[in-house]
């Protein structure tokens, strides 16, 4: 695990937000985010105005699955050079290209397609659109990655967070005004043209450093000589390809944590359970308290998104300052405290000055966790097989909160929404207790004389 020695000043943490790096995570964020609720929310809508029925239009929330097994050809991505692209572009900056064209591809398809005539065609353009994304999110977070230091990654998500939000913004209200203006049609199309955004910013900046240390190579070529995929052949050249993009990421992992990993993997899958489990109730519970769906938004969507965007810039800035560990720890305290301000809501009624307080806190302190727990996730990577191993990190950190999120209605018939607030609460314990586990570890092994460690350059 990597950490930081020393300090660093406010003013230096503050100008990494002007490092080029940094800046260009920004426009890739944008272009990651856009994509997502154009099969989503706003693709319901459209389908809704053409009449489609609500049964048929719950079955597009399938092609949401696309985002969540992306770890099967996440190996693909990270280790399959792609003709001639590759050569002129870099193996991270070529799969990105390909993920946003395919994006563009799906979206103009899907407006010459009519739903009222075939809606397989628009399934199948939906799906184009989501597999392209997820794996342009693939090549991005490898990207971010390898483009600097552990130390930075707070701030880089930030600014990819940022990016992301303001896309949503774009896909959700923007694709709303421009469809009640001209059509349909024109506000997909559009959509598609902002994707440049993410291809211009592809094509000018560089390739990261991809480099492979050489225990990592020794392990690699171990690895294919136990499981027989060094002889010659075509078949036996398959194997060692499989074996060094998909068996290597996971052996490579467990060895360089030893018993450690079992508890790192833990730890990812239960340091977003509180927000993600009390998140799916929020907006009935605004509702049942009787709160209007103006209110909602305009509180929702103002201070969610400008307290979101200001805790991730926070969290990023103490990363760069302090290290991961303790914001990590900090961000894992400030998520399981703002839901008691939903327990609060719940016994004073419709207040809109405490509607306003909750959401800001909740925002303010999922911003700030999430760009401590990308950085955090990061730092975890082996750049040898960054996407895999990153990929597999991300689908990890959400499962648990899903499962359990299916139980919230549950709880809120059986009890109260206090309780089940109070309850989400109590779901953060786990993650302050491992983030103090692990932090103390790395300080165990900071103390070791041979421990490598990550300096600001």
């Amino acid at each position: 695990m990597a950490v930081q020695e020393g300090v660093v000043s406010w003013g230096e943490a503050l100008r990494v937000y002007r490092r080029p790096q940094v800046i260009t995570m920004l426009f890739l964020g944008f272009s990651a985010g856009l994509p997502l609720l154009l099969v989503f929310s706003t693709l319901t809508a459209w389908l809704r105005d053409m009449d489609v029925s609500r049964s048929t239009i719950g079955f597009f929330g399938w092609v949401g699955i696309t985002y969540s097994i992306k770890i099967i050809w996440a190996p693909v991505v990270d280790r399959l050079s792609l003709p001639l692209l590759t050569r002129a572009l870099g193996q991270r900056r070529s799969w990105i290209l390909v993920g946003q064209i395919g994006v563009m591809v799906g979206l103009v398809a899907m407006v010459l397609s009519d739903p009222t005539l075939s809606l397989t065609s628009i399934a199948l353009c939906a799906v184009l659109v989501a597999f392209s994304s997820s794996t342009q999110d693939i090549a991005i977070d490898a990207f971010r990655i390898e483009s600097a230091v552990d130390e930075f990654q707070g701030a880089m998500s930030a600014s990819y967070i940022f990016g992301y939000r303001l896309a949503m913004l774009v896909a959700g209200a923007g694709a709303f005004y421009v469809a009640d203006w001209s059509g349909w049609d024109t506000a997909y199309l559009v959509m598609a043209l902002l994707m440049l955004v993410g291809v211009v910013t592809v094509l000018l900046v560089p390739e990261p450093e991809h480099s492979v240390a050489d225990t990592t190579e020794v392990m690699e070529q171990s690895l294919k000589h136990q499981l027989h995929a060094d002889q010659p052949g075509r078949w036996h050249r398959l194997e060692a390809w499989f074996v060094g993009a998909v068996v290597a990421p996971f052996v490579e992992f467990f060895r360089r944590n030893g018993s450690w990993a079992l508890l790192i993997l833990a730890f990812i899958g239960l340091y977003r359970l509180s927000d993600i489990t009390m998140g799916i109730m929020a907006n009935p519970f605004y509702l049942d308290l009787g709160f209007s769906k103006t209110d909602i938004a305009n509180v929702g969507k103002l201070f969610g998104f400008f307290m979101t965007l200001a805790g991730s810039f926070l969290g990023g800035l103490l990363v760069v300052r302090y290290g991961i560990f303790q914001p990590l720890l900090a961000g894992a305290i400030m998520v399981s405290l703002t839901n008691l301000l939903f327990v609060q809501l719940a016994c004073v009624g419709t207040d809109l000055l405490w509607l306003a307080v909750a959401i800001s806190g909740d925002n303010l302190s999922g911003g700030f966790a999430n760009a401590a727990f990308i950085a955090y996730l990061s730092s975890m990577t082996n750049r040898a097989y960054t996407a895999t191993q990153y990929a597999l990190f991300s689908s990890l950190m959400t499962l648990p909160g899903k499962f359990f999120s299916g139980f919230s209605g549950v709880i809120v018939d059986a009890s109260s929404y206090q309780w089940f607030f109070f309850y989400a609460a109590l779901m953060g314990l786990p993650a302050i207790v491992l983030s103090w586990i692990l932090w103390r570890h790395s300080m165990a092994q900071s103390c070791q004389p041979n421990t490598l460690r990550s300096t600001l350059p």
